[in-house]
């Protein structure tokens, strides 16, 4: 077991939900309305990120979280993990529940802070995932790199207690090149991911479908131009509060990202 007490971010982000710019919260920026805004990196240092670290046992893995109260915007927990070809760096994004995950590796909450690094094993360990989100259920949504932009878009949930083998989704959302990055709500109403489409703006698009009545997803919606550009655009991801939507346009270094008000996910449902 982990004790890090410098990483409650879960009680963190349920204390700050009121909390105005003022107070720290989004590193004092002024939150953003359905116009998107830049978000001001320039400010955002890694000074105090060492105060909640700690090795484990065996000095084999690193663990620290910042305190700038950052964890709406970036990964709560990073771990810095010796491996046979040296440390590799894990960045845990919360859930809204007790697990965080890193591609096909999770931390779990304990009495007295964090779990070691746990895999999800076979078959997900074998899957090149850049990309896996969590429902508070317990859904996993996860991509898989390829050379040829054919990587499908999959998921898995927690069925009685036990995890389901991985299953694609159907070509409401696995249409196209490139899918990838894919966010699923904490609530399962939605998932967003970006791919290359016809019909796209350019290299490759931000997308939406929302979770029907009847459990299927609905047809992919495009975000539109006022996210996306003639770029490649992607990223895409909701704050753990569920207040902003914060994403990458263009894509390219050194990769700067936008945030808007998470309302705009409401004007593109269907009516």
């Amino acid at each position: 077991m982990l004790s890090v007490n410098a990483c409650n971010t879960k009680n963190q982000i349920a204390n700050d939900k009121n909390s105005t710019a003022e107070d720290g919260l989004y590193f004092g920026q002024k939150p953003p309305g359905l116009k998107p805004e830049p978000i001001e990196r320039g400010i955002l240092t890694k000074e105090g990120w060492e105060l909640g670290g700690v090795f484990t046992p065996g000095m084999k893995e690193f663990y620290f979280t910042t305190t700038s109260g950052d964890a709406p915007l970036d990964p709560s927990v990073s771990v810095f993990r010796n491996e046979s070809r040296g440390w590799k760096k894990y960045d845990f994004y919360a859930t809204g529940n007790d697990t965080m995950y890193s591609k096909d590796k999770y931390i779990e909450r304990t009495n007295s802070g964090w779990s070691e690094i746990k895999s999800l094993g076979g078959p997900f360990d074998t899957i090149p995932i850049m990309r896996l989100t969590a429902s508070s259920q317990g859904t996993l949504v996860f991509d898989e790199f390829t050379r040829d932009g054919s990587g499908l878009l999959r998921y898995s949930r927690l069925v009685n207690g036990k995890r389901e083998s991985p299953k694609p989704f159907d070509k409401e959302i696995n249409t196209g090149k490139w899918k990838a990055h894919p966010f699923i709500a904490s609530d399962e109403s939605y998932i967003i991911w970006d791919s290359e489409r016809e019909g796209g703006y350019g290299d490759g698009d931000m997308y939406i479908s929302f979770k029907q009545a009847d459990g299927t997803w609905g047809a992919a919606i495009n975000f539109g131009d006022k996210i996306n550009t003639d770029g490649e655009d992607g990223g895409g991801y909701v704050t753990p509060d569920g207040k902003y939507l914060s994403y990458c346009p263009r894509c390219k270094p050194p990769y700067d990202r936008m945030w808007v008000d998470a309302k705009i996910i409401e004007t593109l449902r269907p009516q």
